[in-house]
């Protein structure tokens, strides 16, 4: 509840976690949690922290952790201390299970993974609940052979409930019978997630749990860990914990690939995406403040809080994403864009020329992408590569115009949009031709293609001489010269 949120925030530092695991990118579900962590520890003034959860060896990898980190950096998501890695602290959460089974709240099993698998048999059979049936909870470590491996596990209450007041999801209350005497420590002496989970929490001073509601079952099976390590030492509040609807496809359906469910990355390289673009739709992401859509990033932190959070599933659309990513294309400042579209283009980008026309790319793109292919008749070389459609437009009577206009064109000595519109307009006035006939076959001349920004825009931009070579090389009756 909101409410509880607020208290527990006035009263203390806020502070939260994003926790990924490296085993692959960082999703779009990721990000989010991100996001939502960062902005609510900036709103209260608090501090927000990284956690790389990376106990699984075999799957986690650098490359993974170098992703995460460059997506999080790329979006501005930055962090008050340096990353702590789950996996340096194993000795750590071991002698927390340790602390737990010396004080009676854990105990060791010596079930075999054949007696389990029976066990399990068993319950499917009898359509049970699958779960681990205490069999060693109350028996004497004596009773196992001499030697015999074992795990270390929670005593769970088996009476009462718990109830969570959830800052997203509201009151939540579950049966402690529910919840299995699961696994702290593994025979090998390993940490389980689980355990690992909660002591970094602890010692990381997590105030507020911010995350998906795919982890909500799993704070009923750590506030265990938790309020029997506060009656062993103290000092272990119930954090706070708001769980956030996951993200679905614009279809509904869990997402995927085929909706977008790909690493951060891939927005900005492969879909042309600026971070301020996808910032601003991951804030609106399951979270709102009346209708506006357009939020920047200090706006953000000065509304978000979580009592505007939704408890529904929010739909991810693409076409959403990049009208609101042409949205900051405008917004944003040319030779920052110029720079970005150099990069695509390669080596024969001539940032300036590029920085001189974003004002009249910037307006027809939604993407880095498309103002990279707006931009690639700047740097075509001659003879033009024509389009089909381009192409079509420059018939024998389409050439004998450029011809005329050609002639024009060279004896104007004020190469501006204004002179060089009259100019053109004056001799389609001649012709008895709307401007749009002998514009057309102008951008096809200039540009290879039928699309461009306004064609007087690109005669300036092109400049005098590149501009007439363009159309001369048209404009013979006999084809291209």
């Amino acid at each position: 509840m909101a409410s509880e949120t607020e208290t527990t925030a006035s009263t203390q530092q806020v502070v939260t976690r994003f926790a990924p695991s490296p085993t692959g990118f960082l999703h779009i579900g990721g990000a989010r949690t991100a996001l939502f962590n960062w902005l609510y520890a900036r709103h209260h003034g608090g501090k927000v922290l990284l956690r790389i959860e990376d106990t699984d060896r075999k799957r986690s990898t650098q490359e993974a952790i170098d992703k995460i980190l460059e997506g999080l950096d790329w979006l501005g998501l930055d962090f008050d201390e340096p990353p702590l890695f789950q996996s340096d602290r194993a000795t750590r959460h071991a002698e927390v299970a340790m602390q737990l089974l010396e004080a009676g709240h854990a105990y060791k099993c010596y079930a075999t993974p054949e007696e389990l698998e029976e066990m399990r048999a068993q319950q499917r059979a009898n359509k049970q609940p699958m779960r681990y049936d205490r069999r060693w909870r109350d028996r004497d470590a004596s009773e196992a052979p001499a030697g015999a491996p074992f795990v270390i596990r929670l005593k769970v209450p088996t009476e009462g409930e718990t109830t969570i007041h959830d800052a997203v999801q509201g009151k939540v209350t579950v049966q402690n019978a529910e919840i299995d005497d699961y696994i702290l420590l593994r025979a090998d002496g390993t940490p389980t997630y689980m355990l690992a989970v909660v002591v970094d929490d602890h010692d990381m001073g997590v105030t507020h749990i911010i995350r998906g509601d795919d982890h909500l079952n799993n704070a009923f099976r750590q506030l265990p860990i938790i309020r029997a390590m506060n009656a062993i030492e103290g000092g272990w509040p119930d954090p706070v914990y708001a769980h956030v609807p996951l993200i679905h496809g614009s279809d509904g359906a869990k997402m995927s690939k085929r909706h977008g469910a790909i690493g951060v990355e891939a927005y900005r390289d492969e879909e042309g995406v600026l971070p301020e673009a996808l910032f601003n739709y991951l804030l609106r992401l399951g979270w709102g403040h009346g209708d506006r859509e357009e939020i920047t990033r200090d706006e953000a932190v000065e509304l978000f809080d979580l009592d505007g959070v939704g408890k529904s599933a929010s739909r991810f659309d693409i076409k959403k994403l990049l009208n609101l990513n042409a949205h900051y294309i405008r917004e944003a400042d040319d030779a920052r864009l110029a720079a970005l579209v150099a990069e695509a283009i390669g080596n024969k980008a001539d940032v300036a020329l590029l920085t001189q026309a974003m004002p009249v790319l910037k307006p027809r793109a939604k993407t880095t992408h498309e103002l990279a292919e707006g931009a690639a008749f700047l740097f075509a070389k001659r003879p033009l590569e024509m389009t089909e459609k381009a192409a079509a437009l420059l018939d024998d009577e389409s050439r004998e115009r450029l011809g005329g206009l050609t002639e024009r064109l060279k004896a104007e000595n004020n190469w501006t949009i204004e002179a060089l519109e009259a100019t053109t307009k004056s001799y389609a006035e001649e012709l008895e031709l709307g401007l749009g006939k002998l514009a057309q076959p102008m951008r096809a001349a200039l540009t290879g293609t039928t699309t461009s920004p306004g064609i007087f825009d690109v005669l300036v931009l092109l400049g005098k001489e590149e501009s007439l070579a363009r159309i001369d090389a048209q404009a013979s009756p006999a084809g291209p010269r």
